[in-house]
């Protein structure tokens, strides 16, 4: 057997960002911070990040007064925001840049006067988020049957904006059914979608070309993670989404000659060890490789109120 690893995969800066600011925040104001939603899409690092003492909610009504408060990286919208505001919750947002990015854009086209959509998935974080973001009416899309389906008059001045996260061909496609059905319409390209989605989206693909069968590591609610096990499919080869090792069926890798393994942007690269580790058990001569690939030095800041610890 031979075990081929993509390059890149798992975690992206975005992510980095947010455990960073959960376990910064412990460290500089002791336990228990409160963080609203999984700081990640990721039980694992959720788990981690509980036993050195964050507590997750739904609500903000379940975090007592003055409690050091984290919102996830999948940004969350204003009334959330004047909630924490009004009980002088002390908040540090972790909402990856690139979300905060989407939020702007939104924010703009709607200050020029027109109607804004969202590509996304309905009941996302991240699109709820944006959707509370913008301050005004947002039609949300999905498929290019969803804009065939709007209410929206042809000659409207539309703008667009989409989840990060999201497949970079499915987007395009959506984007061209917009383009089709409005005669005024601007948005960002579809290299504006998340680089952390687009380079692990191009690895993927590239390792289906040299590979019998995908495992992704991520999780189930993980929209990219998602996306890259479609596109493994997509390229006609047997996929499987896999939360651990623990998910591994051995008959499916039952006489496959080459397995590539990748994994979401908010996967550990614990747990695709831990996957390695489960193929040598199935066979101990496997060899494990790595593709060449794109190398990922992006990183952001840290919230201004952890940044003096962060020089120090």
């Amino acid at each position: 057997m031979r075990v081929v690893l993509a390059q890149p995969r798992g975690f992206c800066a975005g992510v980095v960002r947010a455990i960073n600011t959960v376990e910064r925040a412990l460290e500089k104001y002791g336990e228990p911070v409160y963080v609203r939603h999984e700081i990640v899409h990721n039980r694992h690092v959720v788990e981690t990040l509980k036993a050195k003492g964050a507590v997750f909610v739904e609500e903000l009504d379940e975090i007592p007064d003055g409690a050091v408060t984290v919102f996830s990286a999948h940004g969350v919208p204003p009334k959330v925001v004047e909630m924490a505001m009004s009980r002088a919750l002390p908040v540090l947002d972790a909402t990856c840049p690139l979300v905060s990015k989407v939020h702007g854009q939104g924010k703009r086209y709607v200050a020029q006067g027109r109607t804004l959509i969202l590509i996304g998935h309905a009941g996302h974080p991240e699109v709820e988020g944006t959707m509370g973001q913008v301050g005004a009416p947002v039609h949300l899309v999905q498929s290019e049957n969803d804009v065939a389906a709007l209410t929206v008059p042809e000659n409207t001045p539309v703008a667009y904006v989409t989840q990060t996260t999201l497949s970079i061909d499915d987007t395009r496609n959506v984007i061209a059914a917009l383009k089709r059905r409005f005669t005024d319409i601007v948005g960002p390209e579809t290299t504006d979608i998340c680089y952390a989605t687009q380079n692990r989206q191009t690895a993927v693909r590239e390792l289906c070309k040299i590979v019998d069968l995908i495992l992704v590591v991520g999780a189930k609610n993980s929209s990219n993670s998602n996306r890259l096990c479609e596109i493994g499919r997509e390229e006609g080869l047997p996929s499987y989404l896999i939360a651990d090792s623990h998910e591994l069926d051995p008959a499916w890798v039952k006489g496959v000659a080459t397995i590539g393994i990748t994994a979401g942007a908010s996967a550990p690269e614990a747990l695709v060890e831990n996957v390695i580790a489960a193929l040598k058990e199935i066979d101990p001569s496997a060899e494990v490789s790595q593709m060449d690939g794109k190398k990922e030095h992006i990183e952001f800041k840290l919230p201004a109120e952890l940044q003096d610890q962060d020089n120090a």
